[in-house]
């Protein structure tokens, strides 16, 4: 018998990746995704005859323990959330409904439709924000400097919580920033690349971009949706930061790709634009994932300059069709 999957948040930059990884270790793959007003599952076109889809929001309880009847889970992957930490400003309750109480309803419905299943919760760097020590581990303390931070922390603590109450295999990955030709134009790295493809083809003139000096661990997510796989493949259920322990910034991430689409020097064309500044920048988050190298014999495959390089390639090809 194939193993099923349940993966809520599908249709993102994750989900997209973490289909494709499943349907290659055979498993039956299902999707939990929103009625909204503009459909979008351009990241898992390819996979549609492949993958069953059902309607659920993490907002409707009811819809959650139908999609769990239905599909029937050996594994839930949650990474459905508002996941756009700037937005978090805008909409602060709308994203703790999501991302922090959203975990609570995924949690009580598999404990009411499949107890056995095990559960992945996608934890975020972003608990971190004010860092407390540096590299941050399992054991660093929290503390949240963006309403999604907060969120995130409380949809952490809720899986530890069920995870010790009801006995349930539900793990938190903590995932640093990690990228792709995949990811939303909103994010810092793809609007770079996405831009500097932009401005090699003439479509664009310039690229506004808030602070250069802001520092981030980031990795590939094609390599991190394999850590949430392997967690859940553990006879125990425990929590992992899955980082790549080197740190960039935004500059370095802007000279990578203005170099691979062939631009020079990036000066000429980057405006600093304050709309862009976060009203609390989050200190110097960087991982450590040496207990994911320990248990899971898991690593970063890609370095920060190929992914920067590869996602600039893609965004030259998309942008030239």
């Amino acid at each position: 018998m194939a193993k099923s999957a349940l993966i809520t948040g599908i249709t993102g930059q994750d989900g997209s990746y973490l289909a494709e990884l499943l349907l290659e270790q055979g498993y039956e793959v299902h999707g939990m995704v929103r009625r909204a007003s503009t459909e979008k599952f351009d990241r898992i076109e390819h996979l549609r005859d492949k993958i069953t889809l059902h309607q659920g929001d993490l907002l409707d309880q009811r819809s959650l323990v139908d999609t769990l009847r239905a599909s029937k889970p050996d594994e839930i992957y949650n990474l459905a959330a508002m996941s756009f930490v700037a937005t978090s400003w805008v909409q602060p309750t709308l994203t703790a409904e999501f991302t922090g109480v959203g975990v609570t309803r995924v949690l009580e419905a598999m404990r009411e439709v499949c107890p056995e299943a095990r559960f992945y919760q996608a934890s975020s760097s972003e608990m971190f924000g004010k860092v407390l020590e540096v590299p941050q581990t399992e054991d660093t303390p929290f503390y949240p400097r963006s309403p999604y931070g907060v969120a995130k922390a409380y949809g952490h603590f809720i899986t530890v919580n069920y995870r010790e109450s009801y006995d349930l295999h539900a793990t938190s990955g903590i995932l640093f920033n990690h990228e792709s030709p995949r990811r939303g134009l909103e994010f810092v790295t793809r609007k770079i690349t996405w831009h500097a493809a932009a401005i090699k083809l003439g479509q664009k003139k310039e690229l506004r971009l808030g602070n250069l000096d802001a520092k981030r661990d980031w990795g590939y997510a094609k390599d991190y949706v394999e850590a949430m796989w392997l967690m859940l493949q553990q006879d125990k259920a425990e929590d992992y930061v899955i980082a790549t322990n080197q740190t960039n910034t935004v500059e370095e991430c802007v000279k990578i790709a203005f170099d691979q689409a062939g631009l020079g020097d990036y000066e000429p064309y980057v405006v600093i634009d304050p709309a862009f500044v976060r009203p609390a920048e989050v200190d110097l988050l960087i991982g450590s994932y040496d207990k994911a190298e320990k248990d899971l014999g898991w690593k970063p495959k890609t370095t920060f300059e190929e992914l920067i390089r590869l996602m600039v390639d893609a965004d030259l090809k998309l942008l030239s069709q």
